[in-house]
């Protein structure tokens, strides 16, 4: 008969493991395989020792151990250094792997368990020009939370627990979103990408009235001229084109610069709409049938596929689709589909 404890829970689960566990014998002490692994990784004692936090005569202490244990020599020692032997090369590479999964297995279960801190990446615009004036108020609703929020452009990786959340940007006329394997996401909000300048350099060139007259102008861009090539063709305009102009890598960095008059930016409803409102930049074409219909970009909510209803993750999401909807009910698209399942 089966028995109960091993059978699989999920389909596609990994199998269960051998009723029998592994000889003592073939397990060296865990302290001697951390100390092996962070040589190994670190290229030196002195090094593996200031990462585990112990003594570097420990350290040398437990890699004698282990190679009495193993029966093999696996470093070679000289008075200046030491280096991985052929057979330490070998062995470090079937158990670094090892080493990672309960590492990557122990964090799992330790973050499962914890309700009380936040791991948050975003997109800097969205977290310098709207979240960071919001995070407040989930933080009072949540006085048992401690939120730590990234702005950044780099993707997480999140087998290694880098992050919770991820809130990323696409345009719709670029690369299509892709999530790696056992991630999910929704779509917080579809919002319209505008070009933008400051009055004052608006009123010393000579004027915009449609799209392609943006091709005399100093256009920003990030990190490559895909951005303002992309949304030129979703307008219409699909020379071979030359484009030209500053990079500033970053999509607030262009936008402080169209603020100081150095050019054109492209930028989001969500991220500019302080400038806009407060006169220190003007959307290029705004109420003109040319640059309609609007070119859109969404923002996405990301976290892991099996940890999609954890308690702390779903508190965050629904706080998040809502503040979205209370500031833009045109925008938040996640609010719109609760309503619409709702009802």
């Amino acid at each position: 008969m089966t028995n109960p404890i091993f059978m699989d829970d999920e389909k596609g689960s990994a199998p269960a493991p051998a009723l029998n566990p592994p000889s003592r014998k073939s397990i060296p002490p865990f302290e001697a395989l951390r100390a092996f692994d962070a040589v190994a990784r670190l290229r030196g004692v002195r090094r593996a020792a200031q990462s585990l936090g112990r003594d570097h005569a420990v350290i040398s202490r437990h890699l004698r151990t282990l190679e009495a244990w193993t029966g093999i020599k696996l470093i070679d020692r000289t008075s200046s250094s030491i280096s991985l032997t052929e057979e330490g090369v070998r062995y470090h590479k079937q158990i670094a792997a090892a080493m990672d999964a309960i590492a990557n297995a122990t964090i799992d279960v330790m973050r499962r368990g914890d309700n009380r801190r936040l791991l948050i990446w975003c997109a800097p615009g969205f977290a310098l020009h709207w979240m960071s004036s919001k995070i407040g108020l989930f933080e009072k609703a949540n006085r048992d939370v401690e939120v730590e929020l990234r702005p950044t452009d780099r993707r997480p990786d999140f087998a290694s627990h880098e992050t919770d959340i991820d809130i990323r940007f696409e345009s719709v006329y670029g690369n299509p979103l892709q999530l790696a394997p056992g991630l999910r996401c929704t779509e917080l909000a579809r919002v319209p990408i505008v070009a933008v300048a400051s009055p004052a350099y608006l009123a010393s060139m000579p004027p915009i009235e449609t799209p392609r007259d943006l091709l005399g102008q100093r256009l920003l861009h990030e990190e490559d001229f895909d951005g303002w090539a992309h949304w030129l063709a979703a307008h219409g305009i699909y020379d071979e084109l030359d484009l030209g102009g500053p990079r500033l890598w970053q999509g607030h960095m262009t936008l402080d610069a169209a603020i100081h008059g150095r050019g054109v930016a492209l930028s989001n409803h969500m991220v500019v709409a302080h400038e806009l409102a407060s006169g220190r930049l003007v959307e290029i074409g705004k109420g003109d049938t040319t640059f309609q219909p609007y070119s859109d970009g969404i923002y996405y909510f990301i976290t892991r596929a099996d940890r999609w209803d954890s308690p702390l993750i779903r508190r965050y999401r629904n706080w998040l689709i809502n503040a979205v909807a209370a500031d833009w009910p045109e925008l938040g698209v996640a609010a719109q589909k609760q309503r619409s399942r709702a009802g």
